[in-house]
């Protein structure tokens, strides 16, 4: 028998909605970053795109575990002198909330060119809505790990 490989043009991709309303961004991220990469699904091959589209609605209403709004600051730099900007979570959240979760999906793929594409598949809203319901996406719940 030969292994069997998934090949690029035969992977069928689906559309997912996730709603962030009351879910930690990591438990979200973790999800999320598991349907781009195709890892749910039984044809997975690691060096081809075999993950689905995302689409993350309510990413304003995401929570942030601990004291993670205080103490997670994000970083910019434009390599000039004294150019370095620091901004905290709560602040992040308050500016531009899909900052935060797409950062945390983009840290859980692995580092490589293929993720640059898996990644492109995910789609952030602050709002309830989307304009991706042409595309007839299916709803996927995340479990919220509370009993």
């Amino acid at each position: 028998m030969k292994t069997w490989n998934a090949k690029a043009d035969e992977v069928e991709r689906k559309w997912h909605v996730i709603d962030a309303t009351g879910i930690k961004v990591g438990r979200l991220a973790t999800h999320v970053a598991t349907i781009l990469r195709g890892k749910n699904k039984p044809i997975f091959t690691p060096n081809v795109d075999t993950g689905d589209f995302v689409v993350v609605i309510n990413t304003d209403k995401a929570e942030l575990s601990g004291n993670k709004a205080n103490d997670k600051k994000y970083f910019r730099h434009s390599r000039f002198f004294g150019s370095l900007k620091e901004k905290t979570a709560a602040q992040m959240q308050v500016e531009d909330s899909t900052f935060i979760i797409h950062e945390a999906v983009r840290g859980m793929l692995p580092t490589n060119k293929l993720s640059r594409q898996v990644i492109s598949k995910l789609k952030l809203y602050t709002g309830g809505e989307h304009p991706h319901a042409a595309q007839k996406p299916q709803v996927y719940n995340v479990p919220t790990g509370q009993n």
